[in-house]
């Protein structure tokens, strides 16, 4: 089945950086490179919590914070994201613009945070915390369109398509593969799109490779390079997130040095949805076209589960600062994707042809890298706090590894060594106490995480800002979130002369805005 799961890379390109074939390598950032989560409050300051503690986020980014708690609390957290995307489909002949949006009303956090006291010697006790937060959203809508002279997605059914045999008269060589009718240029060869040509028609040995070709190659019988032009549209949906619940204790020993661990239960969903057409072919001799235009609909879902385990510390060196350290180990993922897809073909000389494949459904591993993060809060008596982090992550030690016999993920996992480097990430935020009211701002930034040689990629910016109310026995925070990161999509590539690799690609600004509320309750 993998072999086809690499076909599919350049149906999926939504990648927040550069411009290549999504598969195995690009997932693998998209689901290691999560979000800082936690509740309304820890968000306004930008994720920065680290050194903090004291709030139901340390069991997701450091335990050790847990131990700073001297009650009991649970807390609720709703949100609504807003989401934007403007296109620009460049490599035709003019740009073209598009623009979608989405919202999605979300649940990112909920947790209960039980504080057991205990007075043996300079141990004070600690608190054990249930809690569960969104790490991770993959929604996010866009449209783009465009006239292209270059190329067709037919020219790449063609190119997927060569070599392979539609005979299935068994093999007697064992030598020349069978076109897979599940695939896109299987599709395509079932509704005429593609057509199988033999130079050699004499030879019907089954083990004969094919050549392809279709209508909208260049026309030998016109006598010079024809020129093509298609009107391209396109939409793409994309769904999910990644969640973790984590069962984490934090202790205290004589309000100087706090310790926790957390154990983290990690789920993903992902789904990918989109409609692909291609309309109004002309061609420069006035060929007329037997094609009046073709749909391509996708799908492909990801689920999968993982687990992590999470260590730190904390310590007060003076009364007014403190510095914290933690550790998160590798998540191990199992993960199912299933992808299907249909294809209609409209022609005008013949009857419209409409196919559709069969799901095909693969299982294999994922271990993202390991993240260590180390911050400091610096407290001004009872008027606030400032608090940073900076967060070490090396991309390239993500791997693939699957348990079915054949199937090697050697290649991929060389890829992500090749296109990923060390990161360091910046969390910064404030909190200004004001009596019962809380003022917070905050900004996050998570760095490029391709090779700068490879001039790929793009930062992820947050800012944030929040106001909170503290009561004795009940609290309430708001936060608003701006992120904002460029992509790139393209619905395939082929290869073209000089061997150079084309095809449409449509440059993504994205913003996120969210806005979220926690409410806690104390006992």
């Amino acid at each position: 089945m993998r072999s086809f799961q690499i076909s599919l890379g350049v149906i999926l390109m939504f990648i927040c950086s550069g411009v290549f074939a999504q598969g195995f390598v690009e997932n693998a950032l998209l689901f290691s490179r999560t979000r800082t989560g936690g509740s309304a409050r820890i968000q306004g300051m930008g994720g920065a919590q680290v050194a903090l503690g004291g709030d139901y986020s340390s069991a997701l980014a450091n335990p050790a914070g847990l131990g700073m708690y001297n009650r009991s609390e649970f807390t609720f957290t709703p949100g609504l994201n807003f989401y934007n995307s403007n296109s620009t489909l460049l490599g035709h002949t003019g740009t073209n613009t598009a623009e979608d949006s989405k919202t999605v009303f979300n649940i990112p956090g909920l947790s209960y945070v039980h504080h057991s006291p205990r007075e043996a010697g300079n141990f004070l006790g600690g608190s054990f915390a249930v809690t569960m937060t969104r790490t991770n959203d993959f929604q996010n809508a866009f449209r783009y369109q465009g006239i292209d002279s270059e190329t067709s997605i037919i020219d790449y059914f063609e190119q997927r398509a060569q070599g392979y045999s539609i005979n299935t008269v068994p093999d007697p060589y064992g030598d020349t593969p069978l076109l897979n009718f599940d695939a896109p240029e299987g599709l395509a060869y079932q509704t005429f799109l593609i057509t199988p040509y033999n130079e050699d028609p004499g030879n019907t040995s089954p083990s004969l490779p094919y050549d392809y070709i279709n209508y909208f190659s260049e026309l030998d019988t016109v006598g010079t390079d024809e020129v093509r032009t298609v009107h391209k549209n396109g939409r793409v949906n994309l769904r999910g997130a990644q969640y973790q619940w984590s069962f984490a204790y934090g202790g205290n020993i004589a309000d100087k040095f706090f310790f926790g661990a957390a154990v983290g239960v990690t789920t993903l969903r992902y789904k990918y949805s989109s409609a692909y057409s291609e309309s109004n072919y002309t061609f420069s001799s006035g060929y007329p076209s037997p094609l009046d235009d073709l749909t391509l609909n996708e799908n492909i879902e990801i689920d999968g589960s993982g687990v992590n385990l999470t260590l730190g510390v904390i310590y007060r060196f003076v009364d007014f600062a403190q510095i914290g350290v933690s550790l998160v180990t590798p998540t191990y993922y199992n993960l199912t994707d299933t992808y299907s897809a249909r294809l209609r073909a409209n022609w005008n000389t013949r009857s419209a042809q409409d196919e559709s494949s069969e799901p095909i459904v693969s299982e294999y591993n994922l271990t993202t890298p390991l993240k260590l993060s180390t911050g400091i809060a610096v407290f001004a008596g009872k008027y606030g706090v400032i608090s940073g982090d900076v967060e070490f992550v090396n991309y390239s030690k993500a791997k693939y590894n699957s348990n079915s016999p054949g199937v090697t993920f050697k290649p991929d996992n060389n890829d992500i060594k090749y296109y990923y480097s060390n990161v360091i990430n910046y969390r910064l935020g404030a909190e200004a106490r004001l009596g019962i009211v809380r003022l917070r701002g905050g900004y996050n930034l998570q760095n490029n995480p391709y090779k700068s040689a490879l001039k790929l990629g793009s930062n992820v910016t947050t800012l944030s800002g929040g106001v909170g109310i503290k009561l004795d026995k009940f609290f309430i925070d708001g936060t608003f979130l701006n992120t904002r990161y460029n992509s790139s999509y393209s619905p395939y590539t082929v290869t073209g002369k000089n061997n150079k690799v084309v095809g449409p690609v449509a440059r993504l600004k994205n913003t996120m805005n969210s806005a979220m509320l926690t409410v806690g309750f104390t006992f």
